[in-house]
């Protein structure tokens, strides 16, 4: 019975974070619900918002949206609700995200968006920080060219179409196998199928067991992210297909990297979660100085292959 009232206050002093309690001054509160913290990705924005909060004196609250859309619209009523100073979003959904940050907007607590960018234009977003997908999805492609242009043949595509930036990345891949096309007619790369991978490794192992199936002539694949890649490389090598089929990936966080140096993966165009981070809490002190930050921030991508791995310190 002790035991359960101790996690009782402890839940109960959790639920009171930013109000004022024994006499001490809080620090203030900075809300940030992201899309998904099973992804590494996302934990490396948490973790370097809190860093650079702190500098200045600020606390941020991380929560996991679980990818559910409805989670993250509780989470951001929950920030309302403590009068946070500023909303942080990396959006489950790029469009339904929108009817939550109208919420916040009527609230008069100014939102920010980091790495997923909302596509409700009625919602006001103060800033918003990501990679260049567009210019990230040509390098990808640029990168399955030089694995598999000389003789072409299928590629697979694993999507996660509620999410802008992927829709940039994809796009910026499709463009650059069309330009290879349109100069190698007799090595042409087929985009024979685009399925949802859902970001996760489950969902993507999933769909890319069902595709080769039927296409055992499949020569490569383009997954959104390091976790995508990850779940189609399970699924090639218990198919016994492991080595026969080209991945690139997007991300390049640490597994993903790890995976390019044990040859698993070709290549990534890389991001960077703690620059976009960094960024991102700039924005908010700037806004809360009085300053108007930019509307728009992308950072490049850069292509990171196998002689990059061989050369990273922080890989095994």
């Amino acid at each position: 019975m002790k035991k359960i009232i101790q996690l009782s206050y402890a839940f109960l002093a959790t639920a009171l974070i930013g109000c004022s309690g024994g006499g001490e001054t809080q620090k203030p509160v900075i809300g940030y619900t992201t899309k998904d913290l099973s992804n590494p990705f996302f934990n490396i924005i948490g973790d370097k918002l809190k860093t650079e909060a702190a500098k200045h004196g600020y606390e941020v609250i991380v929560v996991d949206g679980g990818d559910r859309a409805e989670t993250q619209d509780k989470q951001i009523d929950d920030f309302i609700s403590r009068k946070v100073k500023a909303i942080v979003v990396s959006p489950c959904d790029s469009k339904s995200v929108g009817a939550s940050i109208r919420k916040a907007n009527k609230a008069g607590i100014p939102v920010f968006t980091v790495d997923l960018a909302c596509t409700d234009e009625t919602a006001e977003i103060v800033s918003h920080v990501e990679t260049d997908n567009y210019g990230g999805g040509k390098l990808a492609g640029e990168a399955m060219v030089k694995a598999i242009g000389a003789a072409g043949g299928k590629v697979l595509i694993l999507h996660l179409a509620t999410a802008d930036s992927c829709v940039q990345r994809v796009r910026g891949f499709t463009e650059m196998i069309e330009a290879h096309n349109e100069e190698n007619e007799n090595a042409k790369i087929v985009i024979a199928g685009t399925l949802p991978g859902g970001g996760n490794q489950q969902d993507s192992k999933k769909s890319t067991a069902a595709f080769v199936q039927g296409n055992k002539d499949l020569r490569a694949i383009f997954a959104i992210n390091d976790p995508s890649a990850l779940g189609a490389y399970a699924a090639l090598k218990q198919a016994g297909m492991e080595g026969k089929v080209t991945i690139v990936g997007f991300d390049g966080e640490k597994a993903g990297k790890q995976a390019i140096k044990d040859g698993k993966i070709f290549a990534d165009p890389i991001q960077y979660p703690d620059e976009m981070a960094r960024i991102t809490m700039d924005s908010i002190l700037k806004y809360i100085d009085g300053r108007k930050p930019e509307k728009l921030i992308k950072i490049p991508a850069k292509l990171y292959y196998k002689e990059d791995a061989d050369k990273d310190p922080d890989l095994k």
